[in-house]
This record gives C-alpha cells, sequence and structure tokens, in this order.
C-alpha cells in the first residue's frame, strides 16, 4: 500500500505547481515515503491542467482528475478522497501557503500517535486583518457547536487515516466542516497540529467575506442533517408539539376566560372578536402541519433506507 495520497485542489494556479510539485517530491524521498500527488483541477481557466499534464509526465506519482467546471472544493476534495489510494492522506492547498515540510509529522500523528485526524493550525498568519478577525470568530463559533476543540477549522493542510476519507461524504462547501462530519461517523479522535503559514507567491485569493457567511449557513445545514436525518420526526414533532400546545393552551385559557367572565356577569367579548384567538389557531394549524412534515419526513427516511449507511470497523465468522 502507498504510504501517503497528497490531494491538491487547484484552481488557477499555473505558477505555483512546478515548485509545489518539486517540494513535496523532495520532502517524500528525503523520508523515504511511497506516495502519489493527486492533482484536482477544478475548472481552472488558466493553464493549470497543462502543467499539471507536464508534470505527470516528469513524475509518475503524480495523478490528476480535471473537472469540466469550478465545482468547489468540496467537490475537489470528495473526488479525491476517492482516488486516494495512501494509508494517510494529506490534504493542502496549491497556493504553496501550506508547507510540505509539515507532512512527515502529520503523518507520524496518524500511524505513531493513532489519531482518525490531525488539523493544522496556522497559529501565525500571513493574512490581512479582514480575514483574520472573521476567521477567529467562525472558529469560535464552530468549535461551541461541535465540541470539537480546534483552533483552526478551515486549515486546508490535514491528514486522515484512510478509512476516514472512505467512509465521508462531502458536498456543497462542507469541507470546512470535515472534523465534524467525521466526529459524527465515529472517528473522534481528532488531534491539532501548529504549522507554517507562508504568505501567498503568486496569484491572489481565491476567496471572499461571503465564504463567512456561506460557512455560517453550513454549519446549520451540516449540523442539522447530521443529527436529524435518521430521525425526522423528533425535530419537526417537538416543534410541532410546542406550537399545537401553545395553541391549545390559548384556547383553554380563552374559554375559561369567557366562562367566567359570564359567571360573574361581567361584559366579555366574543372569543373569535379576540387576536388571541388568531394566534391561537395559527399556532395549532402550525402544529399540525409539522407534525404531518415529521411523518412524511419519517416515511421517505424508512423508503430511501435500502442500505443503511453505518460504518462498521470489523466483523467476525461474517461472509457478508
Amino acid at each position: 500500500m502507498i504510504q501517503i495520497s497528497v490531494i491538491v485542489p487547484v484552481f488557477n494556479e499555473q505558477e505555483s505547481l512546478p515548485e509545489l510539485n518539486s517540494w513535496i517530491s523532495r520532502v517524500m524521498n528525503d523520508h523515504g515515503f511511497s506516495y502519489e500527488i493527486i492533482f484536482i483541477n477544478d475548472g481552472s481557466t488558466d493553464d493549470s491542467w497543462e502543467v499539471i499534464s507536464e508534470l505527470s509526465k516528469l513524475n509518475p506519482n503524480v495523478k490528476a482528475v480535471n473537472f469540466t467546471r469550478n465545482y468547489g472544493k468540496s467537490a475537489a476534495l470528495d473526488m479525491g478522497f476517492s482516488k486516494s489510494k495512501g494509508e494517510v492522506v494529506i490534504t493542502m492547498d496549491a497556493d504553496l501557503q501550506d508547507s510540505p515540510d509539515e507532512i512527515p509529522g502529520l503523518y507520524n500523528m496518524i500511524i505513531d500517535e493513532g489519531f482518525d485526524i490531525v488539523s493544522g493550525w496556522k497559529k501565525k498568519r500571513f493574512d490581512p486583518i479582514s480575514k483574520t478577525i472573521p476567521s477567529k470568530f467562525f472558529n469560535g463559533v464552530t468549535r461551541w457547536i461541535s465540541g470539537i476543540k480546534l483552533h483552526d477549522f478551515n486549515c486546508g493542510l490535514k491528514a486522515y487515516k484512510q478509512k476516514v476519507v472512505k467512509n465521508i461524504h462531502i458536498y456543497g462547501e462542507m469541507h470546512r466542516y470535515i472534523p465534524l462530519i467525521a466526529k459524527w461517523n465515529g472517528f473522534a479522535k481528532i488531534g491539532e497540529r501548529v504549522v507554517e503559514h507562508r504568505a501567498r507567491k503568486y496569484g491572489e485569493t481565491k476567496f471572499g467575506l461571503e465564504r463567512f457567511l456561506n460557512g455560517f449557513l453550513d454549519l446549520i445545514s451540516v449540523s442539522f442533517v447530521n443529527r436529524y436525518k435518521k430521525k425526522p420526526m423528533h425535530f419537526f414533532g417537538l416543534l410541532g408539539t410546542i406550537s399545537f400546545s401553545s395553541g391549545f393552551l390559548i384556547t383553554i385559557w380563552l374559554i375559561f376566560q369567557k366562562i367566567y367572565g359570564l359567571y360573574m356577569g361581567s361584559k366579555v367579548r366574543e372569543i373569535t372578536e379576540q387576536p388571541l384567538f388568531f394566534l391561537a389557531l395559527v399556532a395549532l394549524i402550525v402544529g399540525v402541519q409539522l407534525f404531518l412534515t415529521g411523518f412524511l419526513a419519517e416515511m421517505m427516511t424508512s423508503n430511501n433506507s435500502k442500505k443503511a449507511d453505518y460504518n462498521v470497523s470489523g466483523q467476525i465468522n461474517l461472509n457478508d
């Protein structure tokens, strides 16, 4: 088995690719690692694919996939994971801001210390303050929600056991939350290592401030899907119960208020003339609709679960 697979998503990085290939190869050869470099060309509009093609002729360890258009970093990583054969899988960016010299240390933490995932932490960054401040806030919120004590969820330099990348699926912009997705799939031994962050040498950053908004939306999405995809009624049923109960209690209160007013001989407005009546009516209807949504979601989940997507680490005396 190949010891290390290095997966590199590429988008318009033609200048940095030859240097990155040479650097990775030198580190691997100096440490005697068997390796493969998998470049995923994510719809680059420059000559990145032509450069990768030339590198593959010079280095037989270079492999590559060419997307017909830009699908995003998550799609590129997911494709790389499916193609990787290494015992340890390393991901890194193509812009030379991640140092290949960190690879041996990451590899040792996976093999010798038994981590499922090791995430890099760019403790000293060379990014502008417009990126560092939102990034710290984003990482703090993600730590709080996920319970995973990492300082830099979005660091592209990470190491994984092969079984981790073969048992997770990422899409959209979910690459930021691979540790969270892995944890919910049973790979909970997640470590961190301080890594060198280098100033960008070529070109410009491909990411803007909108990635932080998208990141929060993706965090909500991945949290919801992983917690409730097998039990949607737990979510919709809870909301339905709260809504229906609120409407029911308001209705009881209005009826009691009406009866008590009549008993005391005081003038009481008709129930249907009170704003609370309409609030109660809406709450009752919404509660029923949420229940029905939960039932429909449960039926869809049941019908679509032809194959249970449970990760199994081993079997004894079983042939299938």
